[in-house]
């Protein structure tokens, strides 16, 4: 079957928002127009994408894959729009992604500086697949945190970083100043595996409710801040590296070896 691109979109509001009102306003439809769609949509595929009630809209498991994929595919044909409007306009443009946490702003504004006819635009990788922009072309090179899935991928070193523990402000280790992978065991930890997640937002949420302690990188922890959360270090739990990605089954123009080489000296300046 061939799917349906504005079905797509509107599942996609209303998993967003698990409101139909609220998705029917962003897209300036009427919410029964909304609803009748949504319907067509689940018999098209033939599954149900979401359990309604009279109080709130949940995504089933097929619903929370469709999600995960449609933020991929919509991405990508935004992306390639975009790309056809600037062959027309006889634009060039780089588009950059980058790991929840990981800050490229320097590297950007330094290319630019050599650069300044070229437009320049990011992407966020999601945590739980970082190198999916480089992989369907929303991006041309990704500075992400590792592990990830690296085949069919160039990278390039950039650092390290430590990990830190994550938990409610009211936990009994939050008092602490610092923590060993000891201290943890027998503590509920929060992973991708134990619990799928649709967002670094949504992990900070679990932690703050009380679903457990997680693990993450102390660039996020500074990016996420919040007065009800506690990030400790743990003083023997593996780092992260970073490192700048490109896909290997593209040209490598001499724009991108442009950038990835400012980019480098300025990332690992930093």
């Amino acid at each position: 079957m061939d799917l349906d691109l504005r079905k797509l979109r509107y599942f996609a509001a209303v998993a967003e928002h698990r409101h139909f009102g609220r998705a029917a306003e962003q897209l300036f439809i009427a919410q029964p127009v909304l609803s009748r769609q949504i319907k067509a949509f689940e018999q098209e595929l033939e599954c149900a994408l979401l359990v309604r009630t009279t109080r709130s809209v949940e995504l089933t498991p097929a619903g929370k894959q469709l999600h995960e994929e449609a933020q991929r595919i919509l991405g990508a044909v935004d992306a390639a729009v975009r790309r056809v409007h600037d062959a027309e306009r006889g634009a060039q443009r780089l588009v950059v992604a980058f790991s929840p946490g990981l800050r490229v702003s320097a590297a950007i504004r330094a290319f630019t500086s050599r650069h300044p006819d070229v437009e320049t635009d990011v992407v966020p990788a999601q945590w739980w697949q970082p190198d999916a922009p480089l992989r369907d072309g929303r991006a041309q090179v990704a500075y992400l945190r590792q592990p990830f899935d690296a085949s069919g991928l160039r990278t390039i070193p950039i650092g390290h970083e430590p990990r830190v523990a994550c938990m409610p402000a009211t936990h009994p280790l939050a008092r602490r100043e610092k923590l060993t992978t000891a201290d943890l065991d027998g503590e509920k930890m929060i992973t991708a595996t134990t619990r799928p997640m649709s967002s670094i937002e949504e992990k900070f949420e679990l932690i703050a409710t009380g679903h457990g302690i997680a693990l993450i990188s102390m660039s996020a922890a500074r990016s996420y801040s919040r007065p009800d959360l506690v990030h400790l270090p743990v003083t023997d739990a593996p780092g992260a590296e970073t490192c700048l990605a490109v896909a290997t089954d593209r040209p490598e123009r001499q724009l991108l070896r442009d950038f990835l080489e400012i980019a480098t000296a300025t990332l690992r300046r930093a």
